[in-house]
């Protein structure tokens, strides 16, 4: 099932766990394509359109981000700070998947923007389901505003 045709872009450092995204997605059944990137500061460049992301036709603007918090190079919190002062970017919806717990890094991501918070499953069957979830509910139910505009 492709929900619409929205890119989603996984912000995820650990390969065990991006590996385990895209077979989560493969296995929901949902065909959205998945662009990953490995860092903070990468994902800022695919945002902003920089190089090596600067071809909008390959890398189109994401209608969902999946969200790590403990990045290199930038935090997941400083992308979403950074994407939510961004007037074209600011309503792409922001799902913060992480292994924080912390009721401080839980309060900061609401209060810097997020749609959504989930804590990564620990086993493959719990992250298919929280897939299943948000699938389903931001690339297809959910009502996204227009990107493009202020």
């Amino acid at each position: 099932m492709n929900l619409g045709e929205f890119r989603v872009l996984v912000v995820e450092d650990d390969s065990t766990d991006a590996l385990m995204i895209r077979r989560a997605f493969r296995k929901a059944n949902v065909g959205n394509p998945l662009q990953f990137v490995d860092n903070g500061d990468s994902a800022v460049d695919y945002l902003a359109g920089r190089s090596p992301f600067d071809d909008r036709a390959a890398y189109p603007l994401p209608g969902l981000v999946l969200l790590d918090l403990k990045l290199p190079r930038r935090s997941g919190l400083e992308v979403l700070q950074w994407l939510k002062e961004q007037p074209g970017l600011r309503r792409i919806p922001v799902v913060v998947l992480t292994s924080s717990m912390e009721t401080a890094d839980v309060r900061k991501a609401y209060d810097l923007g997020c749609n959504s918070y989930l804590v990564k499953p620990v086993h493959f069957e719990g992250l298919l389901q929280a897939i299943r979830a948000v699938g389903p509910y931001w690339l297809a139910m959910n009502h996204a505003p227009d990107t493009e505009k202020a």
